[in-house]
């Protein structure tokens, strides 16, 4: 059994294509995203037994001002780490990477597991996915709704909110509505480009849902769908239109169009338990799945680069204040420091 960097894509493709445990960030093209929109480097490795491929690990490899240097399976996505067809598998990437991380110098490798896998690794739990089956149908899903989310989605028809859905051709609508949302939030925002290559990317995977109020956008977001699973990744809405109910209107839409279009799960993104996105989502009947993200090679304590951190406070309360066209020009080359 060897594990190593491999930069051959299609037989990549074909092996995480293939995988049961694979997600939608496993493919190869996000190497090509990650390098594009944030120019950091990535590091494939592939365990082998013979010619055959029997693991995969996708690793981005930051060079922080902020944070030093280490590397993310998978950075600005919610999942990553490794998939492997046995434990001696995975024990081969594991080590090949801790083996990169003494080589390169990075303070940790950190894997974004859906569950546990190396249980002498430190993990951080801080986070959930919330999953929803949708049942294959748009009326029995509405029906199993909470009253309350029905009377929400009734609210915003008849407050004038309209949802259309669509590709590339609405990334600006949904752009305006999530830097203006990043900057009410307090967080440095992701450069358009980054939006532009995964569209570019994946253009059969990826929807784009834009809610207006008179014309105007004020909620949105973009779907990564990939086998039986679409997610929303990144969704926004205006705070000067809440009152209105444009978000619940939005996710309404999308699980519709997830219905339609054969979906069986519709995966809200991560959360913290008991704030109020990760209630929002509940409501809709979805389940929270624990997330552990493991680490190799870790030297001093788990990290902590989430705008939760205390050191935080006070740069995300001067951000707040920012004009959003300022905050908008200034937030990615801050944030592609951010995994």
């Amino acid at each position: 059994m060897t594990a190593d960097i491999t930069h051959d894509a299609a037989a990549w493709n074909a092996y995480v294509g293939g995988h049961p445990d694979a997600t939608a960030y496993h493919r190869w093209a996000w190497r090509d995203v990650f390098s594009s929109a944030f120019g950091h480097g990535s590091l494939y490795l592939v365990a082998q037994d013979g010619p055959r491929i029997v693991g995969a690990l996708p690793l981005v490899e930051f060079r922080s001002h902020l944070f030093g240097t280490f590397a993310v399976s998978l950075p600005f996505v919610n999942y990553g780490g490794i998939v492997a067809d046995s434990d001696r598998a995975a024990d081969a990437l594991n080590a090949r990477a801790v083996s990169l991380a003494r080589q390169r110098r990075w303070h940790h490798v950190e894997l974004r597991h859906i569950r546990r896998q190396f249980a002498e690794c430190p993990v951080k739990r801080h986070k959930v996915a919330m999953w929803l089956p949708l049942g294959g149908n748009a009326d029995g899903l509405w029906s199993s709704l909470d009253r309350k989310v029905r009377n929400q989605v009734r609210k915003a028809e008849k407050s004038g909110c309209s949802a259309e859905d669509g590709g590339a051709e609405l990334l600006v609508d949904f752009y305006r509505v999530f830097a203006h949302n990043m900057r009410d939030l307090g967080t440095p925002v992701y450069g358009r480009r980054f939006f532009d290559e995964v569209l570019r990317a994946f253009p059969a995977d990826t929807r784009v849902f834009v809610v207006r109020v008179a014309g105007e956008p004020v909620a949105a977001a973009i779907t990564v769908g990939w086998r039986d699973r679409i997610e929303v990744p990144w969704a926004s809405s205006l705070r000067a239109h809440a009152t209105k109910s444009p978000n619940t209107l939005l996710y309404w839409t999308m699980l519709q169009w997830a219905v339609q279009h054969g979906y069986e799960t519709f995966d809200f993104g991560r959360s913290t338990p008991e704030e109020g996105t990760f209630h929002f989502k509940k409501q809709w009947g979805a389940q929270p799945l624990e997330l552990a993200w493991e680490y190799l090679g870790l030297s001093g304590d788990v990290p902590d680069q989430s705008p939760k951190n205390p050191k935080f406070k006070t740069a995300i309360a001067v951000w707040q204040r920012l004009p959003v066209s300022v905050a908008t020009a200034l937030g990615p080359a801050i944030v592609r420091n951010f995994p």
